[in-house]
């Protein structure tokens, strides 16, 4: 029953891998509802996990459930057709999927992630703009995650040459955040879809959006970032889709803008170079020939919106937001006390000695997403190392 998924994903302090794990045990959120506490301690489930699964309730489950059904939203759930088999692959894959609009199938055209600075300048909206139109006309279907910026430039550039947009949101989808792009989300509801693994009506909360930038990058065949600061969000897609197995781009910059600081060092480090639409989709032109064709066009007029940084006060209430990193010490300090809680965590795991991914999540106990984005800011201060095979050490 869908009550008993949307129930698994509701479970507090379970998180998306360890769902997993126990879905990869017993096959079904209805089949985990139903095993006693006992059976789950004879299956080897900690005790945490047993206490995340204690309360049986499913009321909380029938009101999500009413409020999609009466919102015109649909639940999707692991098994379903229109559920990406992309992303029922990931060790954390969503329980659930909420979705408004209709799922481009990714099996049929190349999906491209399209990501960037939310401050972006006049140049970065423009190239945003272009690249969304570009990868519609070359047969692909931009993937977003609907932000300011180069988010909701490359989605429009996508939906005035007519192609489909999927957005992948780290809010309810009935929540339209930010309220400056409402007019792009109803686009992307009528012409592709809008998705995201919250439930109607929950808030677009800070440590929400690096979990969903790890669905942005699975359900697509490649990502391209346009412009990024070093301390980018957007570079924490980029590591998603390189740990994911995702091709990487990047739109080069000048030299010491630092809004093209992230690009130019992904540039370096091995990304694949796009300057126009064609780079990226002519990559995959093999595997979708029948989707992908030859396009150089540009949008009519490139005009873009201006940059606008979110208002703070739409975010008053919201918990800190953690993701930011604290400008670069002169080395790294070993009291790790100044430390955001999520990073502090992760510093006094490493302490006695490195530890491959896996077990680093593990060993904090947090969600896979924010265990790897809280990875990406501690290398970008300098306090981690990431070795060949996953493995982090402190430096």
């Amino acid at each position: 029953m869908i009550l008993h998924w949307i129930w698994l994903a509701e479970r507090p302090n379970l998180g998306a891998v360890r769902a997993g794990t126990l879905l990869a045990r017993f096959g079904t959120a209805e089949a985990i509802y139903q095993t006693s506490d006992e059976d789950l301690a004879r299956a080897g489930v900690s005790a945490a996990v047993r206490r995340s699964l204690s309360d049986r309730d499913l009321s909380r489950a029938e009101a999500i459930y009413t409020a999609c059904r009466t919102a015109g939203i649909r639940v999707l759930v692991p098994g379903d057709g229109e559920y990406p088999e992309r992303l029922r692959q990931l060790s954390d894959a969503p329980v659930v999927l909420y979705a408004v609009g209709r799922m481009p199938d990714p099996e049929k055209a190349p999906c491209i992630g399209l990501v960037g600075a939310r401050r972006a300048d006049a140049r970065g909206l423009t190239l945003a703009r272009r690249l969304g139109w570009q990868i519609a006309g070359c047969g692909g279907t931009v993937v977003t995650g609907m932000a300011l910026g180069i988010d909701g430039e490359g989605a429009l550039g996508a939906l005035d040459r007519g192609g489909p947009v999927i957005g992948v949101l780290g809010c309810g989808v009935d929540v339209v955040y930010p309220k400056k792009n409402a007019a792009i989300f109803a686009r992307v509801a009528e012409s592709g879809c809008l998705i995201s693994e919250y439930p109607p009506g929950a808030a677009p909360i800070s440590g929400r959006f690096p979990a969903r930038n790890r669905i942005i990058s699975a359900l697509s065949d490649g990502v391209v970032v346009v412009q990024a600061s070093a301390d980018s969000g957007a570079l924490i897609t980029a590591r998603w889709a390189a740990d994911q197995g995702r091709d990487v781009f990047a739109v080069p910059g000048p030299a010491g803008d630092p809004l093209s600081r992230g690009c130019n060092d992904l540039l370096r480090s091995g990304a694949l170079l796009a300057e126009c639409g064609w780079d990226v989709l002519r990559e995959y032109e093999y595997r979708y020939p029948a989707a992908v064709r030859e396009y150089h066009g540009r949008p009519p007029a490139e005009a873009v919106s201006a940059a606008e940084p979110p208002a703070p006060a739409k975010l008053a209430r919201q918990p800190k937001q953690t993701a930011q990193p604290a400008p670069e010490p002169a080395a790294p300090a070993r009291d790790w006390s100044g430390l955001p809680e999520p990073q502090r965590r992760i510093a006094e795991s490493l302490s006695n000695g490195p530890l491959q991914l896996d077990a680093l999540i593990d060993r904090t106990g947090l969600p896979a997403a924010q265990v790897l984005s809280q990875l990406t800011l501690l290398e970008l201060r300098g306090v981690v190392r990431r070795d060949p095979g996953k493995i982090y050490t402190l430096k």
